[in-house]
């Protein structure tokens, strides 16, 4: 049997070039290679929505078309509503009976995410999401999660709740590997740190062509170029970091025209429309072939989200019996 790999998505809007980059491209290879679930987190979207529920309902149908649209294969892949799967909120209320407020406190991801979500207190789902992030990898005893640097910290306290679990009970639940890889965080448009949609700096893999070249046109370059003639950094340029990630061939072109002063920036910036054109461009196709059967979608989800329950039921059956909470046979 292949090993099974989890990933997923909080459903909190469209994604871009920045997922693209850092999962979505992945996650296409990777579902030839292991069983596959892929999971729209809409749960976990409500500790910085709360308020917002609707537009959750939103993101959720925009989410799995971008899913679909990057090359996820419902044939290949199991897409599955969070939510829908109610064994995931029974493990992690099962988990949080072992796991401490200091250990989630210092749990690094939560401190950064906690500075960025602009919420004025931290709320107790904010707080526990690594242990409800730890029921989803759980709960369909994935044996793989890609990860990326800083994502590493929450895996690790999966990795030691499963040990956690098993050694307190009975082993049942599967101890997941990090499969480290490259997974680039794409500056914005802007040349702020990451591409955020809420930021405003992102590009959106829903473009079209033509707001695809104004994103392009619009995004800033190296500050100290004044001049087209003028000598170049690439290094700090956001246009030459997307470059490397989505037309490496071209980087020792790029870099030599920029460093000396021979290529001007509109000149780099067209190049890199006419790649990105040719990534989005079926990605469009496959948008529009799924948009207009909004039917076939629901029912991919729908589909992914029955074969996730079987399994969720079935490792909930595990896990009372190991717990003895299974009162009535």
């Amino acid at each position: 049997m292949k090993e099974r790999v989890l990933t997923g998505d909080r459903v909190t809007g469209k994604l871009h070039l920045g997922h693209y980059a850092g999962s979505l491209r992945n996650r296409v290879i990777l579902q030839d290679q292991y069983e596959s679930f892929v999971l729209l987190a809409d749960v976990q979207a409500l500790t910085t929505h709360f308020d917002r529920p609707e537009l959750i309902r939103r993101h959720l149908r925009e989410v799995a078309l971008d899913y679909l649209a990057a090359g996820i294969d419902p044939e290949k892949a199991t897409i599955f509503v969070q939510s829908m799967i109610p064994e995931i909120a029974e493990l992690t209320v099962l988990f949080s009976m072992f796991v401490t407020v200091n250990v989630l406190r210092h749990n690094p991801t939560i401190k950064s995410e906690s500075k960025n979500s602009g919420l004025d207190e931290m709320y107790y789902g904010f707080l526990g999401y690594p242990v409800s992030q730890a029921a989803d990898i759980a709960f369909c005893k994935a044996t793989i999660v890609p990860v990326g640097d800083d994502q590493l910290p929450h895996l690790e306290l999966t990795r030691k709740i499963v040990r956690r679990f098993n050694e307190l009970y009975k082993p049942v639940l599967v101890e997941p590997k990090p499969l480290v890889g490259e997974m680039p965080r794409l500056v914005g448009t802007d040349g702020n740190a990451k591409m955020s949609k809420s930021m405003g700096n992102s590009i959106p893999l829903d473009s079209s062509a033509e707001e695809l070249v104004t994103l392009i046109k619009r995004a800033v370059t190296d500050p100290s170029r004044i001049h087209k003639n003028d000598p170049g950094h690439p290094d700090i340029c956001p246009i030459y970091a997307y470059h490397r990630a989505f037309r490496p061939e071209g980087i020792p072109e790029i870099r030599e025209g920029c460093e000396k002063g021979t290529m001007g920036c509109a000149a780099c910036k067209g190049q890199l429309a006419s790649a990105l054109e040719q990534l989005l461009a079926p990605m469009r196709e496959r948008r529009a072939f799924y948009e207009a059967r909004p039917g076939s979608v629901d029912e991919i989800l729908m589909s992914g989200t029955r074969r996730a329950r079987e399994i969720a039921r079935q490792t909930m059956q595990e896990v009372r019996e190991a717990m003895s909470l299974d009162y009535f046979k």
